[in-house]
């Protein structure tokens, strides 16, 4: 008994000793360590910029006179690219006389055209040559403007002739046919010579 108590302190050193070894071994500076965890980089796409659109720009209005068997003639304005049907529902739709067979409704109309509706019996007037998409038309021949065919904005530039005496102009087209000559246009309410002389190298009838 009493060497088994003399074994015990040795005993406790070398197991103490033992330890302190293997736990250097583990702490040394030297000892290899675990690799490091692989980093995952998630790619995420940048979104490409949307090109944003560009607004349209809105064509300006057509302004036409509508005249003959409609319920309201008048002066209307209409959006680019309106028909002949159109300008008929402007003027309140075609009168009890309306000769619709004659005329073509879905016909393109042009600025500052005169649409006439004709009546039962009353010869048609011809149409005008429809003009190609964004093309503007014309200039009168000699750059004079016809009486005959004039609608009332191009009437209306005429030295003069404001918005009303070119009402008057198309009405008494209206009534009394082309004019045969441009002395004929002093015919006209309103219109005298003092006026006709200020256009009368202005206009024609051909």
């Amino acid at each position: 008994m009493e060497r088994l108590r003399s074994l015990r302190w040795p005993l406790t050193v070398g197991l103490l000793l033992l330890a302190l070894g293997g736990g250097y071994l583990l702490w040394r500076p030297d000892a290899p360590s675990a690799p490091p965890a692989a980093a995952i980089v998630v790619y995420t796409p940048t979104p490409l910029p949307t090109e944003v659109p560009r607004p349209t720009a809105t064509p300006p209005p057509i302004v036409v006179y509508v005249s003959g068997a409609v319920r309201q003639p008048g002066v209307y304005a209409l959006p680019a690219g309106a028909r002949l049907a159109d300008a008929l529902a402007a003027a309140g739709g075609a009168g009890p006389q309306a000769d619709l067979e004659t005329i073509n409704l879905a016909r393109r109309l042009q600025d500052e055209e005169h649409v006439h509706i004709p009546r039962r019996g009353e010869t048609p007037r011809p149409e005008p040559t429809p003009l190609p998409v964004g093309a503007t038309p014309s200039a009168p021949s000699g750059g004079k403007v016809n009486i005959n065919t004039a609608g009332l904005a191009e009437l209306d530039s005429l030295p003069g002739i404001g918005p009303g005496y070119a009402q008057r102009i198309i009405e008494y087209r209206q009534a009394h046919g082309p004019f045969s000559s441009i002395e004929e246009l002093q015919n006209v309410p309103g219109i005298g010579p003092a006026t006709f002389a200020r256009i009368r190298d202005l206009i024609t009838v051909q």
